[in-house]
């Protein structure tokens, strides 16, 4: 089957350039709705980037897609292209045994079934305004434990600057944090095309968030948007909607976006100090509910982690301070 033969393709996967492959993976109960697996196939073998939770209706669309694209399982690999369960949720299930499992090496210990890495941001999220069971209400409900893949075996960490061999097809490994601590990129430089995963998006924001006050996710995000500002990309292919054909205009969007949050962020502190819940209570919010009190738990904990990522922005430039009285964190327009 060519790149551009879409006879036969059952309606979830298309194929968008020579060798390039969409399977759209449903994502139930997600703002998200989908998936963008991406498959890249070239002298008989496949890639394939992301795959989608680890749930029965994901798991039927990626095998369907794959047989459908005529993917040898015992030549298909695989690229996560960073930790979270919607684009690592099935890769236990769907590699063969011995196939190569690609990631970033920073955010490859997250996918220890083992590592108890939630109870640091539980701490953080107590700091910053959360009550105890509304966190635990938050967490039973949260996609990235529901869905995580669980133990997948040894897997091929990933550097910035690492290249991914499918055939004749060379892939660049382009280190883009923020969205996570070690977000991938794929750069195809022959093609001309960027598997921008979560880094970039064509009509929705990646979301930003901080649950780590060590890690300011908001500033390596702004600093990996310009790192891939200058490659030349005809398409950009992103985790979830739509394809991006211009890629250096959706920058400046991402990057105006942000600064017009920061800003309405320092609106709502003049009001006085407050803590990233309740700054991020007063926030707009592109949420189909009547109010904050009727946000669901899940998307209430999106929020303020998103609200701490420009908290975190804010004081290192100096508009916020930060005070901590009696363990909890009150932010303040800064002086």
């Amino acid at each position: 089957m060519t790149g551009g033969d879409q006879v036969g393709l059952p309606e979830h996967v298309s194929s968008v350039a020579p060798g390039v492959w969409r399977i759209r993976v449903p994502l139930p109960g997600s703002p998200l709705r989908n998936l963008n697996s991406w498959v890249v196939t070239s002298d008989g073998q496949a890639l394939v980037i992301d795959t989608g939770f680890n749930m029965p209706e994901c798991l039927d669309a990626m095998k369907s897609g794959l047989a459908a694209i005529g993917a040898n399982p015992s030549r298909t690999s695989f690229m996560l292209t960073h930790m979270h369960s919607d684009h690592t949720g099935l890769v236990g299930r769907l590699a063969a045994p011995g196939t190569d499992i690609f990631m970033g090496r920073l955010d490859a210990p997250f996918m220890d079934p083992g590592m108890n890495w939630w109870n640091p941001m539980v701490d953080y999220a107590v700091q910053n305004g959360f009550g105890r069971q509304q966190i635990s209400d938050a967490l039973a409900s949260h996609p990235g434990i529901k869905f995580h893949p669980g133990a997948i075996g040894p897997m091929k960490l990933l550097e910035d600057g690492d290249s991914i061999t499918v055939g004749d097809r060379e892939l660049a490994c382009v280190l883009t944090p923020g969205h996570t601590p070690g977000h991938i990129c794929l750069y195809d430089r022959q093609a001309r095309l960027l598997f921008s995963g979560d880094h970039v998006l064509g009509d929705i924001t990646p979301h930003i968030e901080s649950w780590a006050y060590r890690f300011n996710a908001l500033k390596c995000f702004m600093s990996s948007l310009e790192k891939i500002r200058g490659l030349d990309v005809v398409q950009a292919l992103p985790g979830h909607r739509g394809t991006i054909a211009e890629l250096g205009p959706r920058i400046d969007q991402l990057v105006a976006h942000h600064a017009a949050r920061a800003d309405e962020t320092v609106q709502v502190l003049a009001g006085g100090c407050m803590t990233a819940y309740e700054i991020a209570s007063r926030m707009t919010w592109d949420v189909r509910a009547p109010s904050w009190e009727q946000f669901p738990i899940t998307q209430k904990w999106f929020a303020v982690g998103e609200t701490i990522a420009h908290l975190r922005w804010l004081e290192d430039s100096g508009r916020v301070r930060r005070q901590i009285e009696d363990g909890i964190a009150r932010f303040c327009v800064g002086e």
